[in-house]
């Protein structure tokens, strides 16, 4: 999506801000003892309060209002009776949409007191982020945010997933463009817009470069790697990047 009007913008915020909540509610709430469908049940109760539509429901009718992944999963992880244990390494993602806009967000965390390695893993995914969104400029070529990420997650001793990416948003939950890569492809030509506006997830690994689907049809786990996730939906401007899930 372009966004180009103040009715694009407001809206795009609103919804922005509604899915951003939600996934710091579901932080806070997630300790040992908790299952995975207890908050995705918050999650419900919070879209419907806001007025607000999970995409992953309503679009492609996932068996969850929110994916919430665990240790080996990756992402699209579905809510079940799994329940959350000290230490583990947890992934909320939550997309909504609200009058025709849809956002996404997502965040990894451990779970109280965990490995040193897990914690310094989602340390260095908000670097990448970070770092990334520094080359999300209009008339920048997207490859730059991929190097980027890639480059940061190298620098500190892990590598990335090549096989899930960022993607366009707005007025579906992916759109163009359909993938922002987490690694730099020379022939990822594609100039940044105006307006456009983006899922940015980088996904920093400690070992692995690509997961695989889990029998269930949804949830995307690795083999022997712990993967960390930092995702915003950012509306690029001349100006620079607004943040619409902050």
């Amino acid at each position: 999506m372009i966004a180009k009007t103040e009715e694009d913008f407001n809206g795009l915020k609103e919804i922005g801000r509604i899915i951003a909540s939600i996934r710091d509610e579901l932080v806070q709430r997630t300790i040992p003892g908790i299952t995975t469908k207890e908050l995705d049940d918050i999650a419900g109760e919070l879209l419907e309060k806001s007025g607000a539509v999970s995409a992953p429901k309503g679009e492609y009718d996932f068996p969850g209002f929110t994916c919430i992944s665990i240790n080996d999963e990756v992402a699209h992880g579905i809510p079940g009776n799994r329940v959350i244990q000290e230490g583990d390494l947890v992934n909320i993602d939550v997309s909504a949409s609200k009058n025709g806009y849809f956002a996404d967000t997502g965040i990894s965390f451990v779970v109280g007191q965990g490995d040193e390695v897990l914690t310094r893993l989602c340390d260095v995914a908000k670097l990448a982020f970070e770092t990334g969104l520094k080359k999300a400029k209009p008339g920048s070529k997207k490859s730059r945010i991929g190097k980027a990420v890639y480059e940061t997650a190298k620098k500190h001793g892990f590598t990335v997933i090549k096989n899930l990416t960022g993607h366009g948003v707005g007025r579906k939950i992916h759109e163009e463009p359909d993938h922002i890569l987490n690694y730099n492809d020379p022939w990822d030509h594609e100039l940044l817009k105006d307006g456009m506006v983006i899922a940015f997830e980088p996904f920093i690994s400690t070992l692995e470069e690509e997961v695989y689907q889990k029998e269930d049809g949804w949830t995307y786990a690795t083999e022997e790697s712990y993967v960390a996730q930092v995702e915003h939906t950012i509306i690029l401007t001349k100006d620079g990047p607004i943040i619409i899930t902050l």
